[in-house]
C-alpha cells in the first residue's frame, strides 16, 4: 500500500485519481469480476449535482455497480465520506413522464441548499455515499493512499456500505480503492445514479419544479 504524506494536488495525481467509471484498469477488472451494487435499486435516471465547496473527512473511493429493478447494471465510482460539509449545493433532475401512453411535458426538479458562508448554515452529512459516473472538480487530498485494497478500508461510511448480497466492505479481484483522512473539493460538477447518507441536513432548502419550457436552463449545469 503506497502512502503519500502532505497535501496532494488533484492535477498532480490526475491520471491515477480520475473518479469516474473504470478509473484505472484495476477498477475495471474488479468491476467485471465482482459485481457490487448499492443496497437499493436505482431509478435508471441520472441526476446532476454541483457544489461550490465540499470538505469531507475519512474519504474513500472504490468501484461498484448500481442496478435497476429490471437488472440493468450501471458502473459507478462510489465516493464515501464519514462526514462532509457542503457549501452551495445544487441538485437537479429532468423527467419526461408518460401516462396511459400520453406524453406529458417534461418536469425539471431543482433543489438548492447551504448557500451561506457560515459553515453552521451549510449542508452537512454523515456516512455519505455518492454513486457517480462523472466528476469535474478542483480537489486536494491529505495523506492519500492510492491503490489500497478496498477490503481494508476502515472508514465508518464504508463499513456501513452493503452490496446487493448484503455483505459488508467492498472488494474485488484486485480490490482497488483510494482513501484520505481529508478531501477538499471546489467547483464540483458531477452526475450520479444514487446518493445515500446516515443523516443529511439541508440548511436553507429551496426546492422548485419547472414544467415544460419553464425548465429550460434550470438544471444545475
Amino acid at each position: 500500500m503506497s502512502q503519500t504524506f502532505g497535501k496532494t494536488s488533484w492535477k498532480r495525481f490526475g491520471v491515477a485519481m480520475v473518479p469516474g467509471i473504470a478509473a484505472t484498469a484495476a477498477i475495471g477488472v474488479a468491476l467485471a469480476n465482482n459485481a457490487l451494487a448499492a443496497s437499493f435499486n436505482v431509478s435508471g435516471q441520472r441526476f446532476k449535482v454541483t457544489a461550490e465547496d465540499l470538505t469531507g473527512k475519512n474519504f474513500a473511493q472504490f468501484g461498484s455497480f448500481d442496478f435497476e429493478t429490471n437488472g440493468t447494471p450501471h458502473a459507478v465510482a462510489i465516493s464515501a465520506f464519514d462526514s462532509a460539509t457542503i457549501k452551495g449545493m445544487c441538485q437537479s433532475v429532468v423527467s419526461e413522464p408518460a401516462l396511459l401512453g400520453l406524453k406529458l411535458p417534461k418536469v425539471t426538479l431543482r433543489l438548492e441548499a447551504g448557500n451561506s458562508s457560515d459553515p453552521a448554515k451549510q449542508v452537512s452529512a454523515k456516512n455519505l455515499l455518492i454513486d457517480l459516473d462523472q466528476l469535474e472538480a478542483n480537489a486536494e487530498f491529505t495523506d492519500i493512499n492510492i491503490g489500497q485494497d478496498a477490503s481494508t478500508l476502515k472508514t465508518e461510511a464504508t463499513a456501513n456500505w452493503k452490496n446487493i448480497q448484503g455483505s459488508g466492505k467492498p472488494s474485488g479481484l484486485l480490490g482497488f480503492s483510494q482513501s484520505a483522512p481529508v478531501a477538499h473539493l471546489t467547483d464540483v460538477k458531477q452526475t450520479a445514479w444514487a446518493t445515500s447518507a446516515g443523516t443529511f441536513k439541508l440548511n436553507g432548502l429551496d426546492l422548485k419544479l419547472y414544467v415544460g419550457k419553464d425548465g429550460d436552463g434550470k438544471e444545475c449545469y
